[in-house]
């Protein structure tokens, strides 16, 4: 916003602000009708909440900023481009990821298929980019759906940077380069761009664009530091997330511990109530049981680390019942249910650290907001640099703000800003404003109410003649329309989003009502993928039931309002206030019948982004990449596999022991996980199984670095087997401090120490954070989890050159191509 632009913003902000004050507190104090309370009340909090809307907005804007050009971006950087696809078609994805791929400034990018679909592995790798699914790490764990993709992925990569795309969203070329130089300024944890659809026409019936919040808002939160990260089109810092991984997993744990240890010490108590007197025996072993759980309470207050704590009262449990007398069957089975889940905590996840919160369906959100608690900046850059596809037809559209709502009060429940420490006062103030936004399908219920109760009761909310209302109320009201204006200048959508927030109030209304449901009691709410395919459905009035029953009535109530005010059975001030009411009303609810009868764009309004033209050839092998079993069986075997990480000076290998370099980030960690799922590949022979991992040269760990060795401690533990980190550190020490990674293990001081120390519970069974026993894997029944994840990370590795297809006439095979026909295609695109 231009300095002349903000002043008057400013200057009108400041008006609302005191007009708005002025109404309210003139309708609280002389206007309410005190025989309808049942009425007036409801309507003055619905406009309370309002005037609390327009204040927030007030102040969103106060800092409105426009952003001068970031620096050039700095040569040299490392960036991952991740795309992620659940179900979209082949074609699309494809599309995207060529559009990827082409992005000037140098960088890989990777096809994170939550799918597990072979074709598209086959694909990835014959248009030259990454392919990254789950592991067998994941089977019979919680998924976490886009932030568990994301989160698997960045397990699997390092980059410094990484952007993310969605399934359908085409970069434009200079995608990078324009926002890469943002990050200059070390404090900064991601970039945002606006989101622009390629498949939406100028009337934008869905308000898909969502041009006030991707214009005014998303500057205004910009001026507060307090940019959303809307889950794509964005560019994140590696460093930040891990870091938030990292203390996330720090009060997690903890609070893991404290919950096991007040429920062990429950049992065991129960358990000496049980058998006093009756079986001494018994009695002495739950006594015992109960003053190892004090001493764990007890290192816990003192600082040990978890994963000793949680170690010493497995052992003691099981040495507790080495006794010659036998104890009772269900004393037995309580100690064992103590015991598993002692030595099962967190284990029920694949990933020990999420740097992408799981938390809640709208994960960019949340994870934007964590970043920025933990002081974080974030910039928000207003360029359409990605363009993708919006929903085509009511139902989608409904389902996708439906979950945009439902997660974002989820957190509002749960997380709410205003009591999160770390957070400015601006940035709490953002993050709310965002979140009681869907408040307003209640306020809208009220407000489509009211004049349906006058104008067929006579019932009048408000004692006021319509001069004097009109004089408090109309200054208010202009002065809002007036600060949209100046605040929107040259944005299109400021109408559309005002009829958005009152036409959809019954999905704000079911959002907000689930979402307190599932923070009362902590259920996990199913994450809905966006169909990219138009519903099969021909009419979209199905999806606006109570808009319509709404627009009815309203209808039905003017009609008699008008015949009692002919008989003078209602006054016709107060009447004719009604009617301008209802005029309003249905001039909001008309976008939802105008995206009820939305068909989907015309051609002449579809603009699809151009790509590289002699890359769309190579995409047309996908043509002939068939789902059968056997055929796709054969084109998967002529994959080639490169390393995926190279081996360099990070990490030294000495017989059963790895040296980490001095400098631990996510490439060195990488290394040693491909190293290490090597060595542990091949002592499946049932002997013990330990590895030694040797940290006394770091000088320098990241948080990447330390996330990525600590999920390697937890893969090599969910195959029993034994993983000890020794060496004085300085880098590790500092690191211990800040994220407590003393949680998951003990580094030794030394070598001896290592090599000496009583196996830890891994040795004797699953130990902390392991994951629960899975089924055998009966196709590769040699191949642990984490050489499965080296595998994987091999096949994702895309090759210098991509595979072309052999020149028609010889022997290609599947390969082989119809110039004809790819031409036409060619041509189509």
């Amino acid at each position: 916003m231009k300095p002349t632009q903000l002043i008057i913003a400013r200057t009108i902000g400041i008006f609302v602000v005191a007009t708005g004050i002025v109404y309210i507190s003139w309708r609280w104090a002389f206007t309410l009708n005190m025989n309808a309370l049942w009425l007036a009340i409801p309507l003055a909090l619905a406009e309370t909440y309002s005037l609390g809307e327009a204040i927030l907005y007030t102040f969103t804007m106060w800092h409105a900023r426009k952003r001068p050009s970031p620096p050039p971006a700095r040569k040299g950087l490392s960036v991952d481009i991740f795309i992620t696809t659940y179900n979209e078609p082949l074609e699309l994805v494809l599309k995207t990821a060529l559009s990827a791929k082409y992005v000037t400034y140098p960088h890989k990018t990777w096809i994170l298929d939550d799918g597990q679909r072979p074709e598209f592995a086959l694909a990835a790798q014959r248009i030259g980019v990454g392919y990254i699914t789950r592991g067998a790490e994941w089977e019979g764990k919680p998924r976490f759906a886009k932030a568990g993709n994301i989160n698997n992925a960045l397990f699997q990569t390092d980059g410094e940077f990484i952007a993310i795309l969605d399934a359908d969203q085409i970069p434009s070329p200079g995608f990078l380069d324009h926002v890469l130089g943002y990050f200059e300024d070390e404090a900064v944890a991601f970039v945002q761009t606006p989101q622009e659809f390629w498949n939406v026409g100028k009337a934008d019936p869905l308000g898909s664009r969502a041009e006030l919040f991707y214009g005014p808002i998303q500057r205004g939160k910009d001026g507060w530091d307090a940019a959303f990260f809307c889950g794509s089109n964005a560019v994140l810092r590696r460093e930040a997330l891990m870091a938030l991984g990292l203390s996330a997993y720090t009060r997690s744990s903890l609070a893991a511990v404290r919950r096991a240890l007040r429920r062990a010490k429950t049992q065991a108590q129960e358990l000496r109530a049980r058998w006093h007197r009756a079986n001494p025996a018994a009695e002495h072993v739950a006594v015992d049981v109960l003053a190892s759980i004090s001493r764990c309470e007890s290192g816990l207050r003192r600082g040990k680390p978890l994963a000793d704590i949680l170690d010493r009262l497995a052992d003691d449990i099981v040495e507790s019942q080495q006794i010659e007398v036998a104890l009772p069957d269900d004393m037995l089975a309580t100690l064992a249910q103590i015991e598993s889940e002692i030595t099962h905590i967190a284990g029920e996840q694949a990933l020990v650290i999420n740097p992408m919160r799981t938390n809640s369906i709208t994960e960019d959100m949340v994870t934007a907001l964590h970043l920025h608690a933990m002081g974080w900046s974030s910039i928000y850059h207003h360029e359409v640099l990605v363009q993708g596809l919006a929903p085509e037809d009511l139902k989608t559209m409904l389902s996708q703000r439906n979950r945009w709502a439902l997660g974002t009060m989820q957190v509002f429940f749960t997380q709410n800003p205003l009591l999160m420490p770390g957070l400015s006062l601006g940035q709490r103030l953002m993050y709310l404003s965002t979140m009681t936004s869907y408040l307003n399908g209640f306020a809208a219920v009220t407000f489509l109410a009211a004049p349906i109760v006058f104008l067929t009761t006579g019932i009048f909310p408000l004692n006021a003649d319509p001069v004097t209302f009109f004089a408090h109320f109309l200054p208010f009201f202009l002065l809002c329309q007036a600060f949209f204006q100046v605040t929107g200048h040259g944005c299109r959508g400021i109408w559309k989003g005002q009829q958005m927030s009152i036409a959809l109030f019954p999905t704000w209304i079911i959002a907000t009502t689930k979402g307190l449901v599932a923070a009362v009691t902590g259920r996990h709410m199913a994450f809905s993928v966006t169909s990219k395919t138009k519903s099969e459905s021909n009419s979209g009035f199905k999806w606006i039931v109570p808009q319509l029953i709404a627009m009815g009535l309203l209808i039905v109530a003017s009609g008699i309002g008008v015949a009692r005010a002919a008989f003078g059975a209602a006054g016709l001030s107060s009447t004719l206030v009604s009617l301008g009411w209802v005029a309003i009303d249905m001039a909001l609810l008309w976008a939802a019948v105008s995206a009820a009868r939305y068909r989907g764009p015309k051609d002449s309004e579809i603009t699809a982004p151009s790509l590289p033209q002699h890359e769309l050839l190579a995409a047309l092998l996908t043509g002939s990449i068939s789902s059968e079993p056997n055929t796709l069986g054969e084109q998967l075997a002529n994959l080639r596999v490169s390393p995926s990480v190279p081996m360099k000076d990070d990490v030294a290998i000495g017989p059963n022991v790895h040296a980490i370099g001095p400098v631990l980030d996510a490439h060195a960690a990488l290394a040693l996980r491909n190293t290490v799922a090597a060595e542990l590949g091949s002592r499946l022979d049932g002997r013990e199984k330990i590895i030694l991992v040797d940290v006394s040269e770091v000088t320098s760990a990241s948080p990447a670095g330390i996330a990525c060795l600590m999920q390697t401690l937890h893969l090599v533990r969910a195959e029993s087997a034994d993983m000890r980190i020794f060496g004085v550190s300085q880098a590790l020490e500092t690191a211990n401090l800040a994220y407590r990674i003393d949680g998951l293990t003990h580094v030794y001081k030394g070598l001896a120490e290592a090599q000496a120390a009583h196996p830890s519970g891994s040795a004797r069974k699953p130990a902390l954070h392991q994951a629960q026993p899975s089924q055998p894997q009966t196709s590769q029944p040699q191949t642990s989890r984490l050489q499965t994840s080296r595998l994987q990370l091999d096949q994702s590795a895309a090759p210098a050159v991509p595979a072309m297809p052999a020149a028609p006439g010889e022997s290609g095979g599947a390969d082989a191509i119809d110039m004809t026909l790819a031409s036409e295609a060619l041509n189509a695109s």
